[in-house]
């Protein structure tokens, strides 16, 4: 089965959830600082295995039914893998959406009066970002549109995942090759679609 036969049936987000050994500096950052309130909390006694903790559950609303996580587990020294690199750490984030440059900054404000200030403000391809490490460590971002998402686009991202799986699987996989190989792709997939472009 293709994955274009497949129904699309999910529905965003319910939630997405981390571990925390500092809930009051997480509560403070997420539901004091940027606004995000709790709504929802499972008190867990003698859940699952007999060696696991007791811990809270809470999560925060971050819009339009999805919502953010966190475990406290009593008992449970802080721990992190130091064998992660901190760029690999720092891959895994949560970025979250708004609408408009003036809420972007909104949050910006929100954060530069904190004791988590923004660490950085960047436009990309398609979307302007501000990152925060929370309290946790975990690296933030809040993010607005630039522009409108096009059917262009969709068709890229298609080709590039397509080139990148072929790449990554080969030896010493590099940005040029992907490159190429996207290009062949292209070639291959829309041959004779588009018209000769002169220009006088």
């Amino acid at each position: 089965m293709s994955t274009s036969e497949r129904a699309h049936v999910v529905r965003g987000v319910d939630h997405a959830a981390f571990p925390t050994f500092d809930p009051r500096a997480t509560i403070t950052f997420y539901r004091d600082v940027l606004g995000f309130p709790v709504v929802h909390a499972t008190c867990a006694l003698g859940w699952g295995p007999g060696d696991h903790p007791d811990f809270i559950h809470f999560f925060f609303d971050i819009g339009k039914g999805d919502r953010l996580a966190f475990f406290y587990y009593f008992g449970v020294e802080p721990y992190r893998d130091t064998a992660i690199p901190d760029l690999i750490h720092r891959a895994r984030h949560l970025a979250i959406h708004v609408d408009s440059e003036e809420h972007l900054l909104e949050y910006r404000r929100r954060l530069d009066a904190s004791d988590w200030q923004c660490e950085l403000q960047v436009r990309h391809e398609t979307v302007e970002s501000i990152y925060v490490t929370d309290p946790n460590g975990y690296l933030m971002e809040i993010t607005r549109p630039l522009r409108a998402i096009t059917v262009e686009d969709d068709i890229d991202a298609n080709v590039s995942v397509d080139a990148l799986m072929d790449v990554a699987g080969e030896n010493d996989p590099t940005l040029e090759k992907f490159f190429a190989r996207k290009a062949k792709l292209i070639a291959e997939r829309h041959a004779g679609e588009a018209e000769l472009v002169t220009f006088a």
